[in-house]
């Protein structure tokens, strides 16, 4: 029985030896680390699909100088946020190679089909660099992987986090940023009627406000900056889709300002989790918001405007 248990124990120290060998970051190849992409040129690249392992994507495009969505009707996306990312790709080289084996590439998340990130460069000439992004064995650190590559190496440059697939990592997220303080009146329609606000003073108000009536400025003034600022989640592109709801909208918004010029809101309905489909007269694109941006314009009613009376307490019967 111990020698049975000495062997075993045998067996056990030459595997984590060769987890060791296998895992143990190294220097790359005889010679100077090499770029993987050696002919890389920043300039030369035209697109950049990003996948990550839910099977999120998002595909960046450029047109001259300019970057957009491809797949929400060319969005405009920031540039400044995209060129640093691009500088990156030409810096990963072999200097630490982490595993030379294709049986290594599942355990460091760099296997064609268990990533964090899947990377596709498109290049002007018409070809594509694919690499993968994986697991992080500290926290400067990132396993990568050239598609058709057998070597994982290691790289400082880059990491999974800032490859989000997400388009609000890539655009300017605000929709709408008018100015609240040039708005000079309000309308907002929704399944419980049309509330119109003007401004008293400082102060916003109901237009039809009754005498027994007094307003809540803080829940009145909500509804102006909800209208006159939004944050999208995602763009959805230039063509209205009737999964939007906006033929009939949940709300509509129309907010005049002190020039006299009018811009309008639409809010359709909840199509894309808890998301709303809007669109802004100003603008050509259709979005998705969260539901915190648009909810009270589509749920208030007359008495969500209004403070509350304190109900008077109800005398305790003396016995």
């Amino acid at each position: 029985m111990k020698r049975h248990q000495q062997i075993l124990a045998g067996i056990l120290v030459v595997q984590i030896i060769l987890g060791v060998i296998t895992f143990w970051p190294r220097s790359g190849s005889a010679g100077a680390a090499q770029p993987v992409f050696p002919d890389l040129k920043v300039e030369d690249i035209v697109t950049l699909t990003i996948t990550d392992d839910k099977g999120a994507h998002i595909v960046l495009r450029r047109s001259g100088e300019n970057w957009s969505l491809a797949e929400a009707d060319d969005y405009p996306a920031r540039a400044s946020s995209i060129t640093p990312i691009l500088d990156k790709f030409t810096k990963l080289n072999t200097a630490t190679l982490v595993a030379r084996t294709e049986s290594s590439h599942k355990a460091l998340q760099v296997a064609d089909d268990n990533f964090l990130r899947r990377i596709d460069i498109g290049m002007k000439d018409g070809t594509t660099h694919t690499f993968y992004l994986g697991s992080s064995p500290r926290y400067t650190a990132t396993h990568f992987r050239v598609a058709g590559q057998a070597e994982t190496y290691l790289t400082a440059d880059l990491s999974a986090w800032e490859m989000n697939p997400a388009a609000t990592s890539w655009i300017d997220t605000s929709y709408r940023s008018l100015d609240s303080a040039k708005v000079t009146e309000v309308t907002l329609q929704n399944a419980n009627g049309t509330f119109r606000l003007v401004k008293s003073g400082e102060q916003w108000t109901l237009a039809d406000l009754a005498g027994d009536e007094s307003i809540a400025p803080g829940k009145t003034a909500d509804i102006v900056n909800k209208a006159a600022r939004i944050t999208l989640q995602r763009p959805l592109g230039l063509k209205e889709e009737a999964s939007y709801g906006l033929a009939t909208p949940a709300a509509t918004v129309t907010l005049t300002m002190e020039d006299g010029s009018v811009y309008t809101l639409r809010v359709g309905a909840k199509f894309d989790g808890s998301n709303y489909a809007v669109k802004a007269s100003e603008s050509p694109y259709y979005v998705a918001v969260t539901e915190y941006n648009v909810k009270t314009l589509i749920e208030n009613d007359r008495a969500a405007f209004l403070e509350q009376a304190t109900p008077t307490p109800t005398p305790t019967a003396q016995p």
